[in-house]
């Protein structure tokens, strides 16, 4: 019994033009549909990227806010009001000392 390969050998040989040029045809028709896949990931990732820079924009915007914010309420509340306000947070969470100083956003790409 003879072996019997899953393909044509006819596809390989150099001499059959007809069966050659269908190979490169389908091999073109693959080689599109990839280049098409490619290119909607890429449109989408893109996509996804600039809306999740803009979140990030917006959570900076707000942080610095909210972070002034609380400055100034430190500054105007008295000594009793910032300890009244102190005793009352839970243990796991530790009174914060002194205003921190915001790092400046944008210092690695998304």
């Amino acid at each position: 019994m003879a072996f019997q390969p899953p393909y044509s050998p006819s596809l390989f040989r150099k001499g059959d033009n007809a069966s050659g040029a269908s190979v490169v045809a389908l091999d073109n028709k693959i080689e599109q549909a990839m280049d098409l896949v490619k290119n909607h990931l890429m449109y989408a990732v893109r996509e996804e990227v600039e809306i999740l820079k803009e979140q990030i924009r917006e959570l900076v915007e707000k942080n610095s806010q909210l972070e002034r914010e609380n400055t100034l309420l430190k500054t105007l509340a008295s000594p009793e009001q910032l300890e009244k306000f102190q005793s009352q947070l839970s243990p796991e969470e530790p009174a914060p000392e002194a205003p921190e100083t915001p790092e400046a956003p944008g210092g690695s790409a998304v």
